[in-house]
């Protein structure tokens, strides 16, 4: 009687190196999402579609009815009425598209996570430890989707764009998941982190780490409130060190968030704190005897100095498409670096005392003698 061989299962290190990969590709379509919804942000595209339909808005306007009907449906909004009022139907498809596409892109997302999550998951090869993390993961990004709803529906009543409280959520979920994407990838890849392995250089990294998070949510606001597109000079404020209506007659508290100069001075100002801080880091990292390690005192520099290249050039041509897009790329590539190197401090050992010769002898003397007169574990 012939028998039929069955498939070879996959090793622990095959599983390992396909979740790797599969999270990559997750990583990528996320870094896509934050592009295009940023360039969705800075075309006005983000109200052109006023109904949330996860599933069937997958299929856009097939027919001349169909264009006319969702063009009819943006009409009654107050971004038609007071801003675009008298649009084209070309100018309107050019917008549709933008959002069509991104909200798409997230649809491929989330096929492109749950297919291989499930698969994983029922087969058991995924490996249990990571289990209630990649749970998390996939809830978040249906929180996002619901994020993302709630996002354009502030926009469809009485606002002529969506609140700037609401995209910078949005923003930060994004790449809450990106960073715990990447976290859990590089896992995968090279291993658990173990507590008892981090380097004291860990708070510090993962402080930085913290500190870019809250940039790029000062960065939100900024697009929300077309806050770049003012006092496009630098290094001043038309001439001034501090822009002088900061306030624009609100509270304090409430300026900080609603007021364009003022988010405007807070995100230039916290540049300049993560350029003095980043050089810091720098210097502590290159003190480090290990070598992967030390290369990130060369790239936190480097992808920093660009970004704030770009984020200068992007505030003096008063915030065009491409060089926005740029800008926003590079602070994904700076979290991403930090975030590399967050983890790689948690698994660089603390730094050993150096010792002279003569006191390294006499401590492996010492030691040798101790080993002798403790009793055996195994005994």
């Amino acid at each position: 009687m012939s028998t039929t061989a069955l498939p070879k299962p996959f090793s622990a290190t095959e599983t390992s190196r396909a979740m790797f990969w599969w999270l990559v590709v997750v990583a990528a379509f996320v870094c896509s999402m934050i592009l295009v919804g940023g360039a969705t942000r800075l075309t006005d595209s983000g109200l052109s579609i006023v109904e949330w339909r996860p599933v069937t808005g997958a299929i856009p306007p097939l027919t001349q009815e169909g264009w006319e009907q969702e063009l009819e449906k943006y009409r009654q909004i107050p971004e038609y009425q007071i801003q675009n009022r008298g649009m084209s139907m070309s100018e309107f498809q050019f917008i549709y598209w933008w959002e069509w596409g991104h909200r798409q892109l997230g649809r491929v997302l989330g096929l492109v996570f749950a297919i291989p999550f499930f698969y994983f998951l029922l087969t058991g090869r995924m490996p249990k430890r990571l289990q209630p993390r990649l749970w998390i993961l996939f809830a978040l990004g249906g929180l996002q989707g619901a994020i993302g709803w709630w996002m354009v529906s502030s926009g469809l009543t009485e606002r002529l764009d969506v609140s700037q409280y609401r995209l910078a959520t949005h923003l930060c979920m994004a790449f809450v998941i990106l960073g715990l994407t990447l976290w859990t990838a590089l896992e995968l890849r090279y291993g658990p982190v173990k507590a008892l392995m981090r380097s004291n250089l860990f708070p510090w990294v993962t402080a930085f780490w913290a500190a870019v998070f809250l940039q790029i949510a000062m960065g939100a606001f900024v697009a929300g409130l077309d806050a770049g597109r003012i006092y496009t000079t630098w290094p001043g404020f038309q001439g001034n060190l501090f822009p002088p209506d900061y306030l624009q007659g609100l509270p304090v508290w409430q300026a900080i968030f609603e007021s364009r100069p003022a988010v405007q001075f807070q995100h230039r100002w916290m540049a300049y704190a993560l350029v003095v801080a980043g050089g810091i880091l720098a210097w502590l990292i290159w003190q480090r005897p290990d070598t992967a390690f030390r290369r990130f005192a060369i790239a936190i520099p480097a992808v920093l100095s660009l970004q704030v290249v770009l984020g200068i050039a992007t505030l003096v041509a008063a915030a065009p498409l491409w060089l926005s897009l740029l800008h926003q790329g590079g602070a994904i590539a700076l979290f991403m670096t930090v975030g590399a190197a967050a983890w790689m401090a948690a698994r660089v050992p603390q730094a050993q005392p150096v010792v002279s010769a003569g006191a390294s002898t006499a401590l492996d003397t010492t030691s040798r003698a101790s080993s002798l007169t403790e009793p055996s574990s195994r005994s």
